[in-house]
């Protein structure tokens, strides 16, 4: 893979970057393409999957790779990573928060543990990340954060209350915190992307192919080379392919009567 004018690109081997949840999906590709740009990598996730990915991609790109098997979305989740990764002699130079829990119950259908797991996981956890990694980058004068938010902050529709509320909090979060990192040689970036075909919605895998076909869903190939992009440009925010762009007053102001009817026909995938 080409990429623009060799954005990002270190020599290899010679800088770390930490991603979570980067066993499959978007922080797979995550991960893939930092590789691909000479990055070593410091893989995070819930599955032990990432232990076979870790393996598949030292071997497949030549950088190092270290896997962690680990639960982000605990209270004390970031604040365990960063002692362990400190005292292991670690340093990043980038560091994605891309881990994410996807619901689509009503609030009055949902366990009261995965309103918890989530905005722990999306908000707090994150939060932590940004603040811990996000001093020891200052402290060296240069780094880059990516946070995964979604098109979902334009979407307050029911069954995405609580999904749609935690990543709103991570763009504002994003934005704000970007200013404040002016002139320190750190960026921040929030990725705001729709539909991607990925397993987190449960989608059948001929669902996601028909999706990404006629450009509803967005492949995580190109979600992640578009934020790596963004992130290496120091953008704050961003939102991947104009026209979602256009939609967004739409989506924000979408009538009940049209809204109603979706809904009745998302039922189908509460649980």
């Amino acid at each position: 893979m080409c990429f623009k004018r060799n954005i990002g690109n270190v020599d290899r081997g010679t800088a770390w970057a930490l991603v979570t949840g980067s066993a499959m999906g978007i922080g797979r590709q995550y991960a893939e393409q930092l590789a691909q740009r000479g990055y070593n990598l410091y893989l995070v996730d819930i599955r032990e999957e990432i232990i076979r990915e870790a393996e598949i991609l030292e071997h497949a790109h030549r950088v190092k790779c270290v896997a962690r098997v680990m639960d982000l979305a605990v209270t004390d989740a970031a604040k365990t990573l960063h002692a362990s990764t400190v005292a292991e002699g670690y340093e990043f130079d980038v560091v994605i928060n891309n881990a994410g829990i996807f619901s689509h119950c009503d609030i009055l259908r949902t366990p009261t543990e995965r309103i918890e797991r989530m905005i722990t996981l999306h908000d707090l956890t994150l939060s932590m990340m940004c603040r811990l990694y996000g001093e020891d980058m200052m402290r060296r004068g240069k780094g880059r954060l990516l946070n995964m938010s979604s098109y979902s902050i334009w979407m307050p529709f029911p069954g995405l209350a609580l999904y749609s509320a935690s990543k709103s909090y991570v763009k504002s979060f994003t934005e704000a915190f970007a200013k404040e990192l002016h002139k320190t040689g750190v960026t921040i970036t929030a990725i705001c992307p729709a539909g991607i075909a990925t397993d987190l919605y449960g989608l059948s895998r001929s669902l996601q192919k028909f999706g990404v076909r006629w450009g509803i869903l967005m492949s995580p190939e190109s979600c992640a080379r578009r934020g790596l992009r963004a992130m290496f440009k120091g953008r704050k925010v961003v939102v991947p392919d104009w026209w979602f762009k256009l939609l967004i007053p739409i989506c924000r102001y979408l009538p009940g009567f049209i809204i109603r009817p979706l809904r009745r026909f998302t039922m189908k995938w509460q649980k």
